[in-house]
């Protein structure tokens, strides 16, 4: 049985030799540690190993672990989930990244609950790259009027964009959707100052989103193990 510290090392090497094959530094991709559903020691292990990048999808879940390691002040916390509007302002108060914010009421929320005290909250837009009803996210055409909005907003500051694939793809399927959303992100990457994040890619195929320019995955099973 691998530890923690172990599976982190696998999940950080295969991202070098990703990278490497790919033709681009290996410190070009971030990893983000996603531990949902994991306990606070999970993520002491990792954070022991060297990881301070950490993804939470359940925003109750998340701001408990964020305050019940609030000593640690290197540690960095992504919500990576849907919002409700209920709950951005815990979200805004708690969380240094937003990675899921997908419509101009949620993003309008989290910037006037930012407290004064925290720096501007880093946000991607989540795109619905494949188009599926059951995921979040905006879709491509409607993409530039969001990104309109959110760059106006004094405590936002827009970092990229964030997707997940449809799971199972075939081949051909999987390459269309990455390199569409690297034809988006590129895009906007050139004439944004602080749009520097393409966050896609998971345990099952983080090779591939690496080869299409992701900057940053989303890893969870493959460095905690399986999902209580």
């Amino acid at each position: 049985m691998q530890t923690i510290a172990e599976r982190l090392n696998s999940a950080l090497k295969g991202i070098d030799q990703a990278a490497t094959s790919a033709h681009r530094p290996p410190n070009s991709v971030k990893l983000l540690a996603v531990s949902k559903t994991k306990p606070v020691s999970d993520i002491m292990e990792a954070y022991e190993a060297g990881q301070r990048m950490f993804g939470e999808n359940y925003v109750q879940e998340g701001v408990e672990k964020v305050q019940e390691l609030s000593h640690l002040d290197d540690l960095e916390w992504h919500m990576i989930g849907p919002i409700q509007s209920n709950k951005t302002k815990i979200v805004a108060e708690h969380f240094d990244w937003v990675q899921s914010v997908d419509r101009e009421k949620i993003a309008r929320r989290l910037n006037e609950q930012r407290p004064d005290s925290l720096p501007p909250l880093n946000v991607c837009i989540q795109v619905n790259i494949d188009d599926e009803e059951s995921k979040s996210g905006i879709s491509p055409g409607e993409l530039s009027s969001l990104i309109e909005f959110i760059e106006s907003q004094e405590r936002l500051t827009l970092r990229g964009l964030m997707a997940i694939p449809k799971a199972n793809p075939s081949e051909e399927q999987q390459h269309k959707s990455l390199a569409k959303l690297k034809e988006l992100f590129d895009h906007y990457h050139t004439s944004l100052s602080n749009f520097d994040t393409l966050s896609v890619g998971m345990s099952s195929d983080m090779t591939e989103a690496i080869q299409h320019g992701s900057t940053m995955v989303r890893v969870g099973t493959a460095i905690f193990g399986k999902r209580n």
